[in-house]
C-alpha cells in the first residue's frame, strides 16, 4: 500500500518506471515491436529517481522500488483505477502514465493484464458507448467526422452538430454565464456533486428552464421547472455495460410506482411530441437500432445476451466478443509512450489554508444518497458526515474526536463533526460527498483538465477550525 500525497501519482509512477528500467527489467521485445516513442519518454523518466519522489509523495524510496519490482516480475499484472486518478487537473497525464507502465512492463493485450478503469455507477460504460460524450456519436465515433456523423443523420433523419460540445462542468459554467438558457439533467445531482457546489446552485438559479428526470426527488430537482419522474433499474427492461465492456440484460422484476416512467419512455414521447416522431415499442427495438449503427456492437442481440453477456467489440452475430483489447495491434497502430512531467495541482497549501482536501466515498453510502441515504439501516451504519483529520493535526488543531470543526476554501465553508483518525495521511483531511448538510463539494476546486475537461475533485487547500462552544451567563433577576 503506497499512500501518496493526493496529487503526486505521475510521479510516483515515473519513480516504479525509473526503478525498472535502472534495474533493465523493462519488456524489450514489446516495446520494439508494439510500441513508439519510448526514447522521449525514457528521457523524461530518468530524472525521478524514488529517494527524490520520496520528499514530494510522502512515499518511502524503499517501498516504491519494492512496488516496482513487484509489478515487473508478476506473470500478468493489471492496473485498476478509479476516480483518484482522473479528477485531477492532471488526470489526462495519471492515465497516459498508467499506459506508459503498463507497456514498459508488457502487461497489455493478454489476459489478467491491461489498464482498467472502474466506472463510477453501473452503467457509465454503456452510456459512454452510447454517446454521453461531448466529442462523439454513439460507438465512439467522432461527430467532426463528416461521413460517421452521415450515416446517423441519414438514419434518424436529422441534422447533427459538426462540433464537439461542452463536458458537464462546462455546460454548468456555461449556463451560470448565459450562454446555456435550458437543461435537461437525467439521474444527475450536480448541487451535490459538482466541484465548486455553490456556483452550480448559481447556475442553475440563473438557467431559464430546467428538467430534471430522476427516481427520487434530488437537491437538484428542488430548482427544477419541471421534474419527471423515471423507474429504477428494478422496474424496467433494457441493458446495462460494465467496466469490463460486457453488454448484459436487466429485466423488470416490478411495476414502476405512481407516475414514473423508464427513461426510454420519456425521452421517445417528449420527441414525438417536439416533432421527431419515435416509435420504438420496447428496449429490443432500440438494441436493433443500435447494432445498425455501432459497429462495436454489431453482432449483439437480445437473443444472445439473454443468458449471458458479450463484450464488444463484438462486430457480427457469429463473434464471440472479445474478453480482452489490443491482442495483436492497438487501435492506433503502435502503442504510443507519453513523456509526461509531473506538475502540481492547481491549488496547494499555503499559510491562509494550510491543510490538503481530497473528497470520495464511504462503504455504506453512494454518490449524492439520492438512492442510499433514503436507507435507515445505511444511514444508522454510515453514521453521518465527517471530516477526518490525522492525529498529530487535530493535536495542532486543538480538535477533539467528535467535536464540530468549521472546514473553510476560498469557495466556501461546511461544518461538520471531526474524526481524528491516522486513515488520513498528516496534512491532508478526507470527506466524503454524500451529505448534503455538510456539502464537501461547497469546497473543492472546479479548476478543469486541459485535456479531458474533469475536475480536480481530489486536491484543494483548505483549513479546519474548532467550533468553540459559547458560555452561556444567566441573567441576575431584577429585585
Amino acid at each position: 500500500h503506497l499512500r501518496q500525497r493526493s496529487g503526486t501519482d505521475v510521479a510516483l509512477f515515473s519513480a516504479m518506471m525509473h526503478v525498472i528500467l535502472e534495474e533493465g527489467l523493462e519488456d524489450e521485445s514489446f516495446i520494439r515491436e508494439r510500441t513508439e516513442g519510448f526514447e522521449e519518454f525514457r528521457e523524461v523518466v530518468t530524472g525521478y529517481t524514488p529517494e527524490n519522489v520520496e520528499a514530494l509523495t510522502g512515499v518511502p524510496a524503499a517501498d516504491i522500488r519494492a512496488a516496482a519490482l513487484a509489478f515487473v516480475s508478476a506473470e500478468t499484472a493489471s492496473i485498476v483505477y478509479s476516480m483518484g486518478i482522473t479528477q485531477h487537473t492532471s488526470g489526462t497525464d495519471n492515465v497516459l502514465s498508467l499506459a506508459n507502465l503498463a507497456m514498459l512492463s508488457g502487461n497489455l493485450g493478454r489476459p489478467s493484464a491491461g489498464v482498467n478503469p472502474l466506472r463510477g455507477q453501473n452503467n457509465v460504460q454503456g452510456a459512454c458507448d452510447l454517446g454521453a460524450l461531448p466529442n462523439v456519436l454513439p460507438g465512439y465515433q467522432a461527430v467532426t467526422d463528416d461521413a460517421l456523423r452521415s450515416r446517423f443523420e441519414k438514419s434518424w433523419g436529422a441534422d447533427l452538430p459538426e462540433n464537439a460540445g461542452l463536458t458537464a462542468v462546462e455546460i454548468v459554467h456555461a449556463a451560470g454565464e448565459g450562454a446555456v438558457q435550458g437543461l435537461y439533467i437525467m439521474g444527475e445531482n450536480p448541487v451535490l456533486s459538482d466541484p465548486n457546489s455553490n456556483r452550480t446552485r448559481g447556475a442553475l438559479q440563473a438557467t431559464e428552464f430546467l428538467v430534471v428526470q430522476d427516481a427520487f426527488m434530488s437537491e437538484t430537482a428542488e430548482y427544477a421547472d419541471v421534474v419527471l419522474p423515471a423507474a429504477t433499474f428494478a422496474e424496467k427492461d433494457g441493458t446495462f455495460t460494465n467496466t469490463e465492456r460486457r453488454v448484459q440484460r436487466v429485466r423488470k422484476a416490478v411495476p414502476p410506482p405512481g407516475e414514473a416512467r423508464a427513461d426510454w419512455e420519456i425521452l421517445r414521447d417528449l420527441s414525438t411530441a417536439m416533432g421527431r416522431p419515435m416509435e420504438y415499442a420496447h428496449p429490443s427495438q432500440i438494441m436493433d437500432e443500435i447494432v445498425s449503427l455501432m459497429p462495436i456492437y454489431g453482432g449483439v442481440s437480445y437473443d444472445r445476451i439473454e443468458e449471458n453477456g458479450l463484450q464488444w467489440p463484438c462486430p457480427t452475430a457469429d463473434h464471440p466478443g472479445t474478453p480482452y483489447l489490443h491482442a495483436d495491434s492497438f487501435t492506433r497502430g503502435l502503442g504510443k509512450f507519453h513523456a509526461t512531467p509531473f506538475r502540481d495541482a492547481a491549488e496547494l497549501p499555503d499559510e491562509e489554508y494550510p491543510l490538503l482536501l481530497t473528497t470520495g466515498r464511504i462503504l455504506q453510502q453512494f454518490h449524492t444518497g439520492t438512492m442510499s441515504r433514503k436507507s435507515e439501516g445505511l444511514e444508522a451504519l454510515s453514521g453521518g458526515p465527517s471530516v477526518e483529520v490525522h492525529p498529530d493535526d487535530a493535536k495542532e488543531l486543538g480538535l477533539k474526536d467528535g467535536q464540530m470543526a468549521t472546514v473553510s476554501s476560498r469557495r466556501g465553508r461546511v461544518k461538520v463533526a471531526a474524526r481524528v483518525t491516522d486513515r488520513s495521511r498528516k496534512g491532508t483531511v478526507f470527506m466524503a460527498f454524500h451529505f448534503r448538510e455538510a456539502a464537501a463539494n461547497v469546497l473543492t476546486n472546479d479548476a478543469l483538465d486541459p485535456v479531458a475537461k474533469i475536475p480536480e475533485f481530489k486536491v484543494c487547500a483548505v483549513k479546519v477550525e474548532p467550533v468553540r462552544r459559547r458560555r452561556r451567563t444567566r441573567r441576575k433577576a431584577k429585585a
